[in-house]
């Protein structure tokens, strides 16, 4: 994450700089994502040192990934701020995502050996054993992230990989903020095989549609959920 040469006297302490800015970064990170910090709240250097006990130098590393993630916009003169959400934003989003991850995917098919299908098969079974319930929401997460980058794992470009993994965390911030994590009678783990199953079977093509398909029935009822934050005055 940074790149900052260090002469070996300095090595130690620029290491645990570098660890106190990622740690600092996966707790921002974690609360844009979740709902907790809300779209367009302003991000106060001092506050945020305060809440994380951590120093104002990480806290200002850690807002610049974010800046450069998307999750966190860099305002001249006045900071930073959580960045806004909207229903035109989740639309291009979502279209983008699509077409990122179709690419990737296919890629992955084509390129992917055995160690690739022995990681979807490990994920699958991972995400498998974990039950969606109320309050077992973020162990769920883990392993439904890691299930999706499995499937991506082989395709053999970091862009696309940093992409799909970027548009994966835009997403769940709206599915958060939507509520929508329980709001779903869907069988999501049946979707989640049936991708697999497509996967290591070869057959891009299905395993494409059934992505997409996946994605945008997501979509739809985020859609539904955005109009009602909206008429209800919190999107």
């Amino acid at each position: 994450m940074i790149t900052t040469d260090l002469h070996p006297a300095d090595e130690e302490g620029g290491q645990e700089f570098r660890s106190r800015t990622s740690e600092t970064y996966a707790r921002i990170h974690g609360d844009v994502v979740s709902g907790k910090l809300k779209p367009g709240v302003k991000l106060k250097i001092e506050q945020l040192r305060e809440e994380y006990d951590v120093g104002a130098t990480p806290v200002r590393e850690a807002l610049s990934f974010l800046a450069a993630d998307g999750l966190v916009v860099r305002e001249d003169q006045k900071g930073f701020r959580v960045a806004e959400v909207s229903a035109d934003e989740f639309e291009d989003l979502l279209a983008v995502r699509c077409m990122i991850e179709e690419r990737a995917l296919r890629l992955a098919i084509s390129r992917g050996g055995r160690k690739w299908e022995e990681g979807v098969v490990l994920a699958r079974f991972r995400l498998s054993g974990v039950g969606r319930i109320e309050g077992n929401e973020v162990e769920w997460e883990r392993h439904h992230r890691a299930f999706h980058m499995s499937l991506l794992a082989a395709c053999g470009s970091s862009l696309l990989l940093r992409l799909s993994k970027q548009f994966y965390d835009e997403n769940n911030r709206y599915r958060h903020l939507s509520r929508l994590n329980h709001a779903t009678t869907r069988d999501v783990r049946n979707e989640h095989e049936e991708i697999a199953e497509a996967v290591l079977a070869r057959d891009a093509d299905r395993a494409v549609g059934l992505l997409v398909e996946h994605y945008t029935k997501t979509g739809n009822l985020l859609r539904i959920a955005l109009k009602d934050l909206a008429t209800d005055g919190h999107g």
